[in-house]
């Protein structure tokens, strides 16, 4: 049993080390950075890692380490930026559509319809019409994940306004807003918490993609999905041009699923259950 826990405890925690170490080399990139990610040198492009260069060069001779450690901010910031926004607004949303029940006939047939729509259409839609940037990226990337964080809390809502302790409440003529804040909204923390990591790492991803697909941040700027774009025409001469983003996208994706299936297990009373009964 104690094995059985060390293994699943060990996961997690290399997680969440790779996680933070990623995190901070984002944070202190213009200080680890041994180079101007922007400066470009034609006359060492292409050139492979030595003691100047650690990782080699890119088709316009900027240093590519320099790119990937600066690149991680813009990734890192749009996940976190969407998983914050989807969340608070398909809170808010799922909260009214969970308790009213008119508002919940209308509100959910809209949602049902952007979810009818492929996230990633959708976000190449919004981009083309609105024009590359960070923050027309990540509202590109908000709009399709809101939709399930309405359904998610909404079917929270659903459950817990049936409980004996809400319907106490609207009996005894408690305001609108103390019945939602103090009743409903804390059943929605443990969801919430669990389903921005997952969110953070979609959008994380589809920022790559949009980028690779020429519909993300503008190239100038060096991202994840920018670099291994620039690099996908040099791939059979220098392949490390995409290995090494694509490596810390991995990385960096598969540490925050990790962590979030880790809260779940945690947060979730019939996971607790379960591993007790074994």
């Amino acid at each position: 049993m104690k094995n059985r826990r060390g293994r699943a405890l060990l996961i997690p925690l290399v997680a969440a080390i790779i996680l933070a170490v990623i995190v901070l080399m984002a944070i202190f990139a213009p200080f680890l950075s041994p180079h101007d990610p922007m400066a470009m040198a034609p006359s060492m492009r292409l050139k492979p890692g030595n003691e100047t260069y650690p990782l080699g060069t890119d088709a316009y001779g900027r240093d590519l380490m320099s790119r990937v450690l600066n690149g991680a901010r813009i990734s890192l910031f749009i996940g976190a930026g969407t998983a914050v926004i989807s969340v608070l607004i398909g809170l808010c949303i799922g909260l009214v559509a969970g308790f009213f029940r008119i508002a919940d006939a209308i509100l959910m047939r809209f949602m049902d319809a952007l979810m009818a729509i492929p996230g990633l259409l959708l976000a190449i839609a919004v981009v083309s019409l609105t024009g590359a940037g960070v923050w027309t990226v990540m509202f590109a990337i908000t709009v399709p994940e809101i939709p399930r964080v309405v359904r998610l809390v909404r079917s929270v809502v659903l459950s817990a306004r049936e409980e004996p302790y809400v319907e106490a409440a609207i009996a005894q003529g408690s305001s609108l807003p103390k019945i939602m804040l103090r009743h409903l909204m804390p059943n929605t923390v443990a969801p919430m918490i669990v389903q921005g990591t997952y969110v953070c790492a979609s959008a994380i991803l589809t920022e790559a993609m949009l980028s690779f697909l020429g519909a993300g941040v503008s190239t100038e700027i060096p991202t994840w999905g920018n670099i291994m774009a620039e690099g996908r025409a040099y791939f059979q001469i220098r392949p490390e041009l995409i290995f090494w983003p694509g490596l810390a996208l991995s990385l960096c994706i598969l540490s925050i699923n990790l962590l979030g299936d880790t809260a779940r297990d945690m947060l979730d009373p019939r996971m607790k259950k379960r591993e007790a009964s074994k």
